[in-house]
């Protein structure tokens, strides 16, 4: 049983999934990878076939169910929960395993860094990895590491196409301690590089804003992937 599974939902990813599963592949031997498919017309199957992860598939576009769907599917004892867009640094995996080798009582979450290099991306990093470190609230774009027991304990992700990262994140606060790694994930610029990045920040916090107030999920899955 591998110590480790790799959980990474999809949705017409062939152009990151292959560069993320590239950088795991030679991790095989000390981890479990699991491809959760929601639907794609692009190469995302094939990909995640040509690197031998275990691929499993979602009916609904809900990348809530996705996660929980390939946590019900892990075997290891700990799950990591990725996007398809991540990238890792060299011997992340060893810094991991040191981690929770320490304290199996926390959950961790990555340091949060963006793949491009223009200068304005250095400053969201740092109100990101400075908002993460006090308040402890990581967005799913910085990975989340939690302890299969520890999952289940919490009732996991909810089937929810928007925001599960939140709510979950809400759920756990009041049961379990939360702790950044200093281990980099590198994220796509791909959602700012569409629009202004300080509107884009804006809306983000202001959607986050309308589901804690109760709006319907619905609601801001229509307005978040307007275009």
């Amino acid at each position: 049983m591998p110590k480790i599974s790799i959980i990474i939902p999809t949705y017409n990813e062939s152009q990151h999934l292959s560069l993320l599963l590239s950088d795991l592949s030679s991790f095989n031997k000390d981890t479990e990878i699991l491809v959760v498919d929601c639907n794609s017309e692009d190469k995302t199957r094939d990909i995640a076939n040509i690197y031998r992860a275990n691929l499993y598939k979602s009916k609904k576009n809900s990348r809530g169910l996705q996660l929980n769907i390939g946590a019900k599917k892990a075997k290891g004892e700990w799950f990591i929960f990725i996007h398809a867009d991540s990238r890792f640094s060299q011997n992340w995996l060893k810094k991991v395993k040191a981690a929770i080798k320490e304290d199996e009582n926390f959950i961790y979450f990555f340091k949060f860094k963006i793949n491009n290099e223009k200068i304005i991306y250095r400053f969201l990093e740092l109100f990101v990895n400075l908002r993460s470190f006090i308040f402890k609230d990581p967005y799913g774009d910085q990975g989340l590491i939690v302890n299969r027991k520890t999952y289940f304990k919490n009732k996991g992700y909810k089937k929810m196409p928007l925001m599960e990262d939140l709510d979950f994140i809400k759920r756990l606060k009041n049961n379990v301690k939360l702790k950044m790694l200093n281990i980099p994930i590198y994220t796509s610029s791909r959602k700012w590089e569409k629009t202004n990045i300080i509107f884009q920040a804006f809306k983000n916090w202001n959607l986050r804003k309308r589901w804690l107030r109760g709006e319907s999920i619905k609601s801001l899955y229509i307005d978040y992937y307007k275009n």
